[in-house]
């Protein structure tokens, strides 16, 4: 990575993706002192490392410190956030991997059955093996040396290590409340629509007192984070099929553009435009990693 620049800042996000291997993105901040996390939760799989200093980490209702060699993980759904201790200085690198692709690997591996995503039951592990099996797998992905296949068996190596060193074999699944889980699925498929309590309780059947206590103890968010979250994550796959920023945040329910800059800054600790930027492939090189790009925007 080139040094920092005043137009490439060492606490802006880089982004690293590559259009042969869509389930994957990567990112990392070399100054997290100036970035802020709000707590949030995401679709897919997440996996990063902190390389230098100490963090909060937020993790459902728990709160941690970690340094530099801890690898943290985060299921789909896992309300967290990770953000700095009194200014100390810190830096990681975190991959986001779409959950089918892990699903998958864990059923070829034996982990699960059903062929349905087995969640790991540890927020964080202090694995060197993992920690620098990670590290690794970052310089390989951004290396625009690198062969694709050579990428492709990275990614399968590394992630298979995790699920034998980190087995959620043994994990006990959650009991599922069906009417919590339908509310969720309502938001889900109403994300970019102005809803009402009503309208939630009705399609759950639960009452408005109930779904508030219930859903926050279940999911780690309220209704109304929950309904914002969803609409960040809608307007992060228009924003990587490179739609305008304007139009991305009307279709996504937001009232408007100044709105939805704030949500999303508060997910990602970077404005839309630079994360829709930092994604595109430059003329030269199509598959050039987005990490190696200065910032702009």
């Amino acid at each position: 990575m080139p040094p920092n620049t005043p137009m490439h800042p060492a606490h802006a996000p880089q982004f690293w993706r590559d259009e042969r291997l869509p389930f994957i993105e990567a990112r990392t901040i070399a100054d997290g002192r100036k970035v802020t996390y709000g707590r949030h939760a995401h679709e897919h799989f997440s996996i990063g490392a902190v390389t230098l200093g100490r963090s909060y980490y937020h993790y459902g209702a728990q709160t941690f410190q970690i340094s530099a060699g801890t690898v943290v993980l985060m299921n789909p759904g896992d309300v967290h956030a990770c953000n700095p201790i009194d200014n100390e200085h810190w830096s990681y690198q975190m991959l986001y991997l779409d959950t089918p692709w892990l699903t998958d690997l864990q059923y070829q591996l034996g982990f699960s059955t059903d062929q349905g995503y087995r969640a790991f039951n540890t927020p964080y592990s202090c694995d060197p093996v993992l920690y620098r099996g990670l590290l690794a797998l970052y310089r390989t992905l951004v290396d625009t040396q690198a062969e694709h296949l050579q990428k492709q068996s990275a990614l399968v190596s590394y992630f298979s290590e995790v699920q034998q060193r980190l087995n959620p074999s043994d994990t006990p699944p959650r009991e599922v409340n069906h009417k919590l889980e339908r509310a969720a699925e309502f938001i889900r498929a109403h994300c970019t629509q102005a809803l009402k309590l009503e309208d939630i309780c009705l399609a759950a059947e639960l009452s408005p007192s109930y779904l508030i206590r219930a859903f926050k103890q279940y999911y780690g968010l309220t209704p109304h984070a929950f309904l914002v979250n969803q609409r960040i994550q809608f307007a992060r796959a228009q924003l990587r099929n490179g739609e305008l920023i304007a139009e991305v945040a009307l279709a996504a329910g937001f009232a408007d553009q100044a709105h939805f800059q704030r949500a999303f800054k508060l997910h990602f600790a970077a404005t839309p435009g630079q994360y829709r930027d930092l994604l595109k492939p430059s003329a030269n090189n199509p598959h050039w990693p987005p990490a190696t790009r200065p910032l702009s925007g």
